[in-house]
């Protein structure tokens, strides 16, 4: 099973790069980063967890997750770069497509796109994209860009992304970029990802995964997809051996470390590394 680390990234704390030079050098397999362009002040949209309030300031505060990736490119060589999670319907599809085959591109191929449906839904209409209909623009927005990045001449008609036939270069060189939605694993959902991406990240209060992964494996298998799909746990409590036994299905666990000063973002990774058995 692989390990990644998730930071939450903000103009505060230890820098993403230091971090992921500090997680490639402890053995972890990827380094994950969120996304939010911002936060209307005024919003109807419910956090997840069922507030009016938002329960971390980090929300206001999140970097450019393509920048700060791309600085943690710079200074590894093996560890993977992902987002937990990005939105992409608040991107102009074909400029994504470009920025993120371009890092994919000089990073040697380590890039996965975890990409999320957006529970902010005051922060999508800011965008133009109607909270009823973001499951079909984030299909759009996949599918344009899996053909800007595999296609010589691509082109696509939809409600939310249109273009003619076009030509589009760096192509991505493992000649795809993995896309994991993360979002509660619920049977819409999961018949959503079987159809439209490669595997699922959970939520980070998300109860029954196994039978959700089984539930998502016969959603595949039903959508003629060859193969089984990715299965990331995303991890927000210390594991009871019950949990690590239910997880075991996973193909990797992702560990949130906190955003505060180095030493002790350092020494917090130190002991998830011991505890993991990490090199």
């Amino acid at each position: 099973m692989r390990h990644g680390i998730v930071l939450f990234t903000s103009d505060r704390g230890i820098a993403p790069a230091e971090l992921a030079t500090a997680a490639e050098e402890r053995g972890f397999d990827t380094f994950y980063v969120p996304e939010h362009t911002h936060i209307p002040v005024r919003r109807d949209a419910l956090h997840p967890t069922g507030g009016t309030e938002l329960p971390d300031d980090r929300y206001l505060r999140t970097l450019d997750p393509w920048v700060t990736l791309g600085t943690c490119a710079a200074v590894t060589s093996r560890i993977g770069l992902s987002t937990a999670v990005a939105l992409p319907v608040e991107s102009d599809p074909i400029t994504l497509a470009k920025t993120i085959a371009t890092l994919d591109h000089l990073s040697g191929g380590r890039v996965s796109l975890g990409v999320g449906f957006g529970w902010n839904t005051d922060e999508l209409a800011d965008h133009g994209i109607p909270g009823d209909r973001k499951r079909t623009a984030l299909r759009e927005y996949l599918e344009a860009m899996r053909a800007l990045w595999t296609e010589d001449e691509a082109a696509y008609d939809g409600e939310f992304v249109s273009f003619g036939p076009s030509w589009a270069y760096p192509k991505p060189p493992q000649g795809r970029i993995p896309t994991i939605v993360g979002a509660g694993g619920g049977p819409k959902t999961l018949r959503w990802i079987a159809r439209h991406a490669e595997g699922w990240m959970s939520t980070p209060t998300e109860a029954g995964i196994g039978d959700k992964v089984k539930t998502l494996q016969d959603e595949w298998e039903s959508a003629g997809r060859d193969g089984k799909p990715e299965v990331r746990v995303l991890v927000a409590k210390r594991p009871t051996p019950d949990d690590l036994a239910e997880w075991s299905i996973a193909d990797e666990l992702i560990w949130g470390v906190p955003d505060t000063e180095p030493a002790g973002v350092l020494t917090y990774l130190d002991k998830l590394a011991g505890r993991l058995g990490l090199a």
